[in-house]
């Protein structure tokens, strides 16, 4: 490859064509050199305009070169291509800190000069240009610097480059402009380092080989400021960004950023320095939106624009987040820029002193380098007289302590320097090498492999694509007085540290919009609380929101969840759905009113049972209580008594042994009360059949017989229920099927066969005392106990069957109320149908007990 710079080496018959190429690239780009085409000879390419002379320059044995924007505006003149342009003209007015950076460069050229041990016995020159902060400019400047300041290339042009490296530019734009040879295909350009040119598209190694810098790439700042947005839970910014190389990279890996940290843009609006237009839309998309945070990666030049804007279309109270560019750019500080930029925050070059150099900007540098002095106009140096408008500067001193950029440049200097020193095998008791060349090639190289401590203990070294160690201060727009603002540290940035210590901030250090201490707000929606998640809203960014109280049973414990978590089995949600807590158990317990009503009824139930045994005891003598056969009269009442107190097992927190007992007690109390029964219905009958002439049936279901029917069918009872605990028993059982909120305590059934075997042989029981009962119905009265078991049959028969579909469909405990209801309704009906009319004769009608009584109803 080669450079413009050095196509004079080129033969002359491929002049011509090469400055007709070189225009065409150079036009595209917004830079342009004026080639009349319609000749052959050289001598029809020429640079625009007069030939372009050095700001400040001196002589030495290495030059460097220097390119800063120390007029900020310029007067481009036409380019027609039908006449010769006219010279450019720099407008009057200054950029400080571009002159302060031309004032260090020109400190650490003599400060090496004079230095014993770096370039011993080589002195360093400097070719110093202002490019009036145009593009073109630098253009001019640059080739300038690489060939000399001729206006025309001539035939016999030397090809020899009048420096070996070039400090600049201050921007990424006018920097790229300065590594043509990634637009051009000629050979490789002179090394340049750039103290301010941040721009990650310079980080190529291939496009920009030659390109080195003495700050961080905007990879690492643009990250770090959407962390920095994140750390204040800003989810809701704007953006805006200069319309060049620096701003558009710089947001690209902005919002690249902020879209990990889920921080959402409102909008996005971009403009030039040149285009008016644009930049009120920009103004009128900032008055109209919602987002309080503007994310502003702008170079000086366009935040002045915005700035004063603003400033007339009185927008104010939005927090601004700023990049190196422009947050401690003192020409932002006017009377009136704090009510818009007051409180702003972003990240800044790391202030570092240099010993000596606030001294040579003052005062050392007007009197030695540029041989001003006051009131001695007519012996001052050439320089001197011919930029009189730079002596405005000398007396503006306020800027000397905030300068940062400075540092960039004194390191740039040295690195060249360190070089140079390794290339020309220098030593301090030898010197160096002057009579050796020096090739671009070779300064590139030396400077990969630099690394060296400035005098403040600073450590130089370029990493793999050519950038210094990213370090940042992060600074906050205060003010101290009225119209007075200050760039006041609050944190910093050190790319070197572990990831959870890169990022330090002293919040309570920092002054906010309009002076206040109180952060503020910009979300497009306000914060989900625990217990809610977010719902997107349809066509607008995932910043953007409804909250929705998480389902019964799930629960988010976290500000802004996404979704809910479902609680664990034995969870429930609680009432703000922020927490999973044990679900209640429920159980029939004797503390509830319900079990109280039952154990009421259950005790009274087993008093009236003994109460009617006393009676019967009492009266066990009389004709009345012979005649209903005492002895199951009696094993009746047990059975009864064993009814009633079964069902209190059925209340209280289940356990193994009460699941098992309820259900097997019940089983067998139950048959016993049936078995009795039908003993009774039998023995009715029997009784009936031995009042016929020549029966003797009574002796076949004697007392004995009797007792063994009873006996015999409760065993069978007994045996089912040994069969279902010992296969299958109940057992303690969570139910949370029912009722997803809570736990329904309670006996499983294990074997649901065992569990209807039982139920269904009581039924067998009771449907056959039923049937004989109501064969038995008519009987004569004095015999007749059959109708009141028909009855007692037929209540019993109707509460277990209306038991079964209650039961079946009765939720959580009460299954088991439904469960007891049945046990004592039935239990209650056979005591009533069978003992209430006898213990009305026996209590109240005691003259109807007689012998005599019972033998003339028989008649």
């Amino acid at each position: 490859m080669f450079s413009v710079f050095d196509i004079c080496q080129r033969p002359l018959s491929d002049l011509s064509r090469h400055c007709h190429m070189i225009s065409q690239r150079l036009f595209f780009m917004g830079l342009l050199l004026a080639c009349d085409t319609a000749g052959e000879d050289a001598s029809d390419c020429h640079v625009l305009g007069s030939p372009v002379l050095p700001l400040l320059s001196k002589d030495g044995d290495v030059m460097i070169g220097g390119a800063f924007s120390i007029h900020s505006k310029i007067a481009q003149p036409s380019l027609s291509f039908t006449e010769k342009p006219t010279p450019f003209t720099c407008s009057r007015y200054y950029n400080f800190e571009e002159f302060r950076f031309a004032q260090t460069m020109i400190f650490a050229i003599e400060e090496i000069n004079k230095s014993k041990h770096l370039l011993p016995n080589v002195s360093i020159g400097y070719r110093i240009y202002d490019n009036c902060g145009s593009t073109l400019s630098s253009m001019r400047a640059v080739m300038a610097l690489m060939n000399g300041d001729e206006l025309l290339i001539e035939k016999n042009c030397s090809g020899q480059s009048a420096v070996h490296a070039i400090i600049g530019e201050s921007e990424s734009s006018s920097t790229i402009v300065l590594s043509l040879h990634s637009l051009l295909e000629v050979s490789p350009s002179r090394l340049q380092i750039s103290h301010s040119a941040t721009c990650e598209c310079l980080s190529s190694r291939k496009e920009y080989p030659s390109f080195f810098r003495t700050i961080a790439s905007d990879l690492h700042q643009s990250r770090a400021l959407a962390q920095l947005v994140k750390h204040f839970g800003w989810t809701w910014v704007g953006a805006v960004n200069s319309d060049s190389d620096y701003g558009n990279n710089g947001m690209a890996i902005f919002l690249s950023a902020a879209q990990e940290e889920g921080v959402c843009v409102e909008y996005i609006e971009k403009f030039d320095r040149a285009e008016p237009e644009k930049l009120l839309k920009v103004v009128e998309v900032i008055r109209k939106s919602t987002a309080r945070v503007i994310v502003a990666f702008l170079a000086h030049v366009e935040m002045n624009n915005l700035l004063e804007q603003l400033n007339v279309h009185n927008i104010t109270g939005r927090q601004f987040i700023g990049v190196e560019a422009w947050i401690t750019a003192d020409s932002l500080v006017t009377p009136t820029s704090f009510s818009v930029l007051g409180g702003s925050l972003g990240f800044a070059v790391q202030k570092t002193n240099i010993s000596g150099l606030n001294t040579f900007l003052v005062k050392d540098f007007w009197e030695t380098d540029f041989q001003c002095e006051e009131n001695h106009i007519d012996v001052a140096s050439k320089s001197c007289k011919e930029n009189q408008d730079l002596m405005k500067l000398r007396d503006y001193n306020d800027d000397v302590e905030e300068l940062r950029y400075s540092s960039n440049i004194y390191k740039a200097v040295y690195a060249v320097a360190h070089s140079l020193h390794s290339i020309m095998k220098c030593s301090d008791s030898q010197g160096c090498d002057k009579t050796s060349e020096v090739k671009p090639w070779q300064v590139i190289e030396a400077l990969k492999q630099v690394n060296f401590i400035i005098k403040n203990g600073e450590q130089v070294w370029f990493d793999s694509t050519g950038a210094v160690l990213a370090r940042y201060e992060v600074v906050n727009w205060q003010q101290r007085s009225i119209g007075s603002v200050h760039f006041e540290p609050v944190g910093y940035y050190d790319a070197s540290l572990p990831p959870g210590q890169k990022f330090v901030l002293n919040t309570e250090a920092i002054m906010w919009p309009g002076g206040s201490k109180k952060l503020p707000v910009s979300v497009c929606s306000e914060s989900c609380r625990p217990g809610t998640y977010k719902v997107l809203e349809r066509g607008k960014p995932v910043c953007c929101f409804h909250c929705l109280p998480c389902p019964d049973g799930e629960i988010s414990n976290s500000t802004d969840s996404n979704d809910c978590n479902q609680c664990p089995e034995e969870y429930w949600s609680n009432q703000i759905r922020d927490a999973c807590v044990p679900k209640n158990v429920e159980f029939l317990s004797y503390t509830e009113d319900m079990s109280k009503i039952l154990m009421f009824f259950t005790l009274f139930g087993v008093v009236l049972t003994v109460t009617v045994a006393v009676l019967f005891l009492i009266n066990r003598d009389t004709p009345l209580v012979k005649a209903n056969n005492s002895e199951l009269s009696f094993l009746l009442l047990f059975s009864l008594s064993l009814c009633f107190l079964c069902s209190l097992t059925f209340i209280g927190r289940p356990t193994e042994w009460s699941c098992m007992l309820r259900h097997t007690a019940f089983g067998i109390t139950f048959v016993l009360c049936i078995s009795c029964i039908l003993g009774k219905t039998i023995v009715v009958l029997m009784a009936f059949k031995a009042t016929l002439p020549s029966s003797n049936v009574m002796k076949w279901f004697g007392p004995v017989q009797q007792r063994l029917t009873v006996l015999s069918l409760t065993l069978i009872q007994v045996i089912i229920c040994i069969l279902w605990l010992t296969i299958n028993p109940p057992f303690p059982f969570k139910n949370m099927k029912i009722f997803r909120e809570k736990i329904i305590l309670e006996c499983s059934l294990g074997s649901s066969l065992g569990f209807w075997a039982v139920l269904g042989y009581i039924g067998i029981l009771a449907v056959l005392c039923f049937v004989l009962a109501f064969l038995a119905r008519k009987l004569p009265d004095n015999f007749n106990e059959a109708k009141f078991i028909t009855f007692s049959m037929l209540i019993f028969s109707a509460v277990w069957i209306t038991f079964i579909p209650a039961y079946v469909s009765s939720p959580g405990k009460l299954t088991v109320a439904v469960e007891i209801f049945a046990i004592l309704a039935s239990s209650y009906g056979i005591l009533f149908c069978i003992f209430a009319p006898k213990c009305y004769i026996l209590a109240l009608k005691p003259e109807l007990n007689t012998k005599k009584s019972m033998l003339g109803k028989s008649k």
